[in-house]
């Protein structure tokens, strides 16, 4: 076009390719397929277990998550599955009681006070705990730590049994398969998870702030106390959330260690009974009737639903909580 100057603008060059070649659009194209595609496989795992249980749902009403009776064999089936959900959610929170502070003093170590290749020899130990398969882990609880941990429960019992969370009906029992145990194999299993995430958020923490708060005369626990912890405190709940949504969902671990009791345990979790969805699954499906294992399905809808909503809430706070310490 003419310029004021009497000079005309440059001829404007066509591209003779796109702003993506051909490759990167089939790059996209795939990765795009690859990320929608587990979105996917939740929608077809919970169609299924829906179309599965549907029936049982029917039948049973609210009460299937409430009640307390379960018995697939009578002429009008009957499954109701309030202790075992009520103990899933005992033994998982026991876990998470017991794990938190333990995975928070190993992030701390990791990141703080360990030289560099001791923290990378802890971080790799801590990350191959997570690869151990449950049933190995449970097969540990009920052969090297139950009889430990049965000891524990004798002590807390002995020195604390006037409140009612430790206090014990039969008074010769042994103190073993109980939900104490099981949160302590559960802790375990969660650790790594909850250490991962606090580590990662501690590692991304300013340095120049934590040096200033040292620098001014704060001990490694006051500043940790007061600087660390309040910084990081979100993501580190959005981790522990994490390991809530595995400890929730645990099986096989749990069902070497607990005794399952449809007598529903509400406190007394040094009692020799309990549950948990997934091991009373577990359990029973080997011989499910037609009508049970409609029941079993309905179960199994339950605790992947609760498990879902933990994760997604989990995963909110923690990609909130990295969005503010950017």
């Amino acid at each position: 076009m003419p310029q004021p100057s009497g000079l005309s603008a440059p001829e404007r060059r066509k591209l003779k390719t796109g702003p993506l070649s051909k490759g990167d659009k089939w790059f996209f194209r795939t990765t795009t397929i690859a990320s929608n595609f587990a979105f996917l496989l939740v929608a077809l795992i919970l169609i299924f277990l829906l179309a599965k249980s549907f029936p049982a749902l029917q039948q049973q009403g609210p009460a299937f998550l409430f009640g307390s009776k379960w018995d697939p064999e009578a002429e009008k089936p009957v499954m109701q599955l309030g202790p075992m959900l009520w103990g899933s959610i005992q033994v998982a929170f026991l876990g998470i009681l017991i794990a938190t502070p333990m995975a928070i003093s190993a992030a701390y170590v990791i990141v703080f006070m360990l030289h560099d290749r001791l923290a990378k020899i802890a971080t790799t130990l801590i990350d191959l705990l997570a690869a151990l398969p449950s049933v190995v882990i449970g097969l540990w609880g009920l052969l090297s730590f139950a009889p430990v941990a049965a000891n524990w429960a004798r002590l807390l019992h002995e020195s604390l049994g006037w409140l009612p969370f430790f206090t014990i009906g039969n008074e010769s029992g042994t103190f073993t398969d109980s939900p104490f145990i099981a949160g302590w194999i559960v802790a375990v299993m969660i650790v790594p998870i909850i250490t991962s995430v606090t580590r990662e958020i501690f590692s991304q923490m300013d340095a120049g702030l934590i040096n200033g708060a040292l620098a001014l005369g704060g001990g490694r626990y006051s500043v940790f106390r007061q600087v660390i912890l309040p910084t990081s405190a979100t993501g580190i709940l959005g981790g522990i959330l994490l390991g809530l949504g595995r400890a929730i969902g645990e099986t096989v671990a749990i069902l070497y260690v607990l005794q399952l009791s449809m007598d529903i345990n509400w406190f007394e979790i040094l009692e020799p009974r309990g549950g948990a969805v997934a091991s009373w699954i577990l359990a029973r499906f080997g011989e499910a009737t037609p009508a049970e294992y409609e029941g079993l399905m309905a179960a199994g809808l339950v605790i992947f639903i609760v498990t879902l909503l933990v994760n997604v809430v989990a995963n909110l706070i923690v990609s909130r909580s990295a969005g503010r310490r950017k």
